[in-house]
């Protein structure tokens, strides 16, 4: 009876929303793609010869950086804190230009910019779901 309450809730086994619960893998999930790739672009410069290594170590710390947000809000998504919605969904709000941009690259980069793009509207919807609004006591005041 647990589980089925559980699944008819919304809820994973942890009392966690599933709509959190998913918004904060896939935050997480991007904060590791962009992470990566801003590894992949440092292992570039200090292997390559790449035609601006200030540029191209800019471009890779950069990076780095940006990745800290995706995962600091999931992480505090995935434990339901309050600040995390903000940050999770400005994450969202700056992967369509993003997704925009990398559609306009040749080689692989329009199949990461449909992940990105479909990860980011589903983050999104899963954001402003009234029940991870409430988990997240984020709710407008008077919400049930």
């Amino acid at each position: 009876m647990g589980e089925n309450s559980t699944q008819q809730s919304g809820q994973d086994v942890t009392g966690r929303p599933r709509t959190v619960t998913v918004a904060a893998v896939l935050n997480g999930l991007q904060g590791a793609a962009i992470a990566a790739v801003g590894a992949a672009m440092l292992l570039l410069v200090v292997t390559g010869d790449p035609d601006d290594p200030t540029q191209a170590l800019t471009g890779a710390v950069t990076l780095l950086a940006l990745s800290a947000l995706p995962l600091a809000a999931g992480h505090g998504l995935w434990r339901l804190r309050r600040w995390s919605r903000s940050p999770a969904v400005l994450t969202q709000l700056l992967a369509v230009p993003v997704t925009w941009t990398l559609f306009g690259s040749g080689g692989l980069w329009p199949v990461a910019a449909a992940a990105l793009g479909l990860s980011a509207i589903a983050a999104l919807g899963c954001l402003i779901n009234p029940t991870a609004t409430a988990a997240l006591g984020t709710a407008p005041r008077g919400a049930a």
